[in-house]
């Protein structure tokens, strides 16, 4: 009751003018019942009409006394979404957490709002902790969530995203199984070929051996050019954080290496359209020579054999050069557009390894434009051939 009579504003004033009334009211000559009645309904009156004690706005953290505005302000401009909890009810979301699981969580019980069983196993946790959450918010989304309790009432959430991590973690494991997939091949090809003609020896015959022998030069070619693509491919990501400064007539660069590329045996499918006068790039030389020969060679492989490769540079809008490739081939459906950047990834796998593909011409290409702060755009039409387009940073003249 005293706990209960500091909470509550007590009317002392009023108290004393019920008490005078009711001593007025026995000298009238008014029935002690009825005057006490009166008091107790009066002072009653009071306690009934007084506010209900101020909702707690205060939070110590290690010794400091925050407001509850002072705590959302400041954790609202947080990199990392965090949450402040009541009672087990969000009260708090900053502009990450409602960027990350929405603005509706605000009021929300936590329970309710972030529907996880390892997140309400973490909630319901008194002393806290942290975990990681998988698929809190998507099927796919990795989270590390800790729960730093304040006291009995409140709790700090942090939600800290791992997601890129985890896609990161998932495509190196994917690069190593499918490089040696790709390494296994050849290889068990070329052992194969060998431990033939060591075990049986002139048993085998010269027609067939020669022929042997070139099964065992192709894969062994093809096993070189392959751990050469990965040894590019790896340059060019370790450098694509650093961006080129040499300056490159890009005119001249593409020329040059888009005969490289067409090689001696198919010159005349090459078609070459240059604009007048240079124009100019910062860029790296050696990777900007790979990514055209990738290109022209690719257009030279899938496209139809009767018909030429195009390559065109010309001056784009908003002080762009662009180089594009096209081919008149069969063309590619419209499923495979978006992951032709992907490592190992074929639309036809025995078709590429065929004509000497290994799968990471494009990966490379991909690297290399990230690079040099470029744009790289894939069209293809079925029955129609493929347009690979390439925008570079174009120097001013």
């Amino acid at each position: 009751m005293a706990a209960l009579m500091q909470e509550r504003f007590v009317p002392s004033a009023g108290l004393f003018l019920a008490g005078l009334t009711g001593v007025a009211m026995l000298v009238a000559g008014v029935g002690v019942w009825l005057v006490l009645a009166v008091v107790v309904v009066w002072s009653a009156s009071f306690w009934i009409a007084a506010p209900p004690p101020p909702a707690r706005t205060e939070i110590k953290v290690d010794g400091l006394t925050i407001s509850r505005s002072g705590m959302r302000d400041l954790i609202e401009h947080s990199g990392l979404a965090m949450l402040l909890i009541e009672d087990d009810r969000i009260i708090v979301a900053n502009a990450q957490a409602r960027e990350e699981i929405g603005k509706h969580v605000i009021g929300q019980d936590a329970r309710v709002a972030l529907r996880h069983p390892a997140a309400i196993d973490l909630l319901s946790r008194p002393e806290g902790g942290h975990a990681v959450i998988q698929g809190l918010t998507g099927p796919r989304s990795s989270w590390q969530m800790q729960i730093q309790k304040i006291d009995r009432r409140y709790s700090l959430v942090e939600l800290i995203n791992r997601t890129s991590e985890a896609d990161i973690s998932r495509a190196h494991t994917d690069f190593v199984a499918n490089a040696s997939h790709e390494l296994r091949t050849p290889l068990s090809s070329i052992i194969g070929y060998m431990e033939t003609l060591h075990d049986e020896g002139d048993a085998v015959g010269p027609e067939k051996t020669r022929k042997f022998y070139g099964t065992v030069l192709r894969e062994a070619r093809r096993l070189q050019a392959l751990v050469e693509d990965l040894m590019s491919l790896s340059r060019a990501e370790a450098e694509k954080h650093d961006q080129p400064s040499e300056e490159l007539d890009l005119v001249k660069l593409v020329s040059q290496a888009a005969r490289d590329g067409a090689g001696f045996k198919e010159p005349g499918r090459l078609e070459l359209e240059m604009p007048e006068g240079a124009l100019t790039v910062r860029g790296d030389r050696n990777q900007l020579e790979q990514l055209v020969r990738n290109l022209v060679d690719n257009g030279m492989k899938y496209g139809d054999a009767d018909t030429p490769v195009t390559v065109r540079v010309r001056r784009g809008e908003r002080a762009m050069a662009i180089l594009e490739i096209a081919d008149r081939g069969e063309g590619i459906d419209a499923t495979h557009l978006p992951h032709l950047t992907r490592r190992f990834y074929r639309t036809d796998p025995g078709r590429s390894r065929a004509v000497g593909g290994t799968g990471l011409g494009l990966a490379i290409v991909k690297h290399i434009v990230e690079r040099h702060r470029g744009r790289l755009d894939i069209a293809s039409i079925k029955g129609t051939g493929t347009t690979v387009t390439v925008r570079l940073p174009a120097l001013s003249e």
